[in-house]
């Protein structure tokens, strides 16, 4: 069961990623020095990516929480009543 989990977090990584930040990253000797894979939305997620490797999840430094729930406002009116 927790390889076919596995495998399905491989296989979904294997996807073009967002244009976007996650909160969490997994860093460790498998994903190189410096800022790591930062394409986790959960630090659950993360630590079960972590599993049974020598690596560990941390928050990503550079996620913006507050940008991420503005979302897109280029099509509001710059109008002002």
């Amino acid at each position: 069961m927790r390889l076919a989990f596995l495998a399905l977090l491989v296989a979904v990584s294997a996807t073009p990623a967002m244009a976007r930040d996650y909160p969490y990253c997994i860093k460790g000797c498998d994903f190189g020095a410096g800022r790591g894979d930062c394409s986790f939305s959960s630090y659950q997620q993360c630590q079960a990516t972590a599993a049974g490797r020598d690596a560990w999840c941390a928050e990503n430094p550079n996620f913006n929480a507050k940008a991420e729930l503005q979302g897109d406002r280029s099509r509001l009116s710059r109008r002002r009543f």
